[in-house]
C-alpha cells in the first residue's frame, strides 16, 4: 500500500494538473477608451450626414470656393452713349442709346412709321419688356440690307448689346432670354437644276 502511494504520489509530481489562471482585472483606463472610441464614431457619422447634405440634387458638391459672376465695365462713348452693332438675316443695324423718355428713330424716322406693323414694334421692344426699362432710354439706329422682319431683329439684337454695356447688371437677364445670341438662320441658297433652295421644276411627262 505504501508503495501504490507513493507511485500515485510520484505521478501528481510527475504531471501536475495544470492551474487555471485567475481573470485579470480590467484596469479603470480601458472604460475611457472604450467611450474614447464612441464619441470618436458618433462624429465621424455626423461629419457624414453633415457631407451627405451639402450635395446638391445632381450628386455635385456645393463645397468650395464659391465664384462670383464677374461685373463687366460700362461702356459709353464720349457723348455717354452706348453703341452695339445688331445683325439678322441680311440686315445690319448700328444703334446708340442713351437714357430718355423713350424714344425710338430708325433711319430718321420714327418707330410708327418706319415699322408700320405692330409686330415689328413689338420686336424692337422686347429688351425694353423684359429688362422693365420702358419709356426709360433713347434709341437712334441706322439700318441697311434686307427687309423689314430682318431689319426688326436687327435692331433689336444692337438695343440688347447696347443696353447691357450701358447697364452691365441687365446682362444675365437679357442674355437668359436669348437676345445677345446672333440669330445664325439665314435664307438657304438655290440649287441648280432646281427653282428654289428645295422647289423643283413643274414636272412633264412629254
Amino acid at each position: 500500500m505504501a508503495d501504490k502511494k507513493s507511485l500515485s504520489d510520484l505521478g501528481e509530481l510527475t504531471n501536475p494538473k495544470p492551474e487555471v489562471p485567475a481573470p485579470a482585472e480590467v484596469p479603470a483606463t480601458a472604460d475611457a477608451g472604450a467611450a474614447r472610441s464612441e464619441r470618436s464614431e458618433r462624429s465621424d457619422r455626423s461629419d457624414r450626414s453633415e457631407r451627405s447634405e451639402r450635395v446638391d440634387d445632381h450628386g455635385a458638391s456645393t463645397q468650395g470656393p464659391q465664384i462670383e459672376a464677374v461685373l463687366r465695365e460700362q461702356q459709353l462713348d464720349k457723348q455717354g452713349r452706348a453703341y452695339a452693332t445688331g445683325r439678322r438675316k441680311d440686315a445690319i443695324a448700328r444703334v446708340w442709346l442713351k437714357p430718355g423718355s423713350g424714344k425710338i428713330v430708325i433711319n430718321g424716322r420714327e418707330q410708327e412709321v418706319y415699322f408700320a406693323r405692330p409686330t415689328l414694334r413689338l420686336i424692337i421692344n422686347q429688351v425694353f419688356d423684359v429688362t422693365d426699362r420702358k419709356g426709360q432710354y433713347d434709341v437712334e439706329a441706322t439700318v441697311v440690307g434686307g427687309g423689314l422682319s430682318g431689319q426688326a431683329g436687327a435692331v433689336r439684337h444692337g438695343i440688347s448689346t447696347a443696353l447691357t454695356r450701358y447697364e452691365p447688371a441687365l446682362r444675365t437677364t437679357v442674355k437668359r432670354e436669348g437676345f445677345l445670341t446672333r440669330d445664325p438662320r439665314v435664307v438657304e441658297r438655290k440649287k441648280y437644276g432646281r427653282a428654289k433652295a428645295r422647289r423643283s421644276f413643274q414636272f412633264s411627262k412629254r
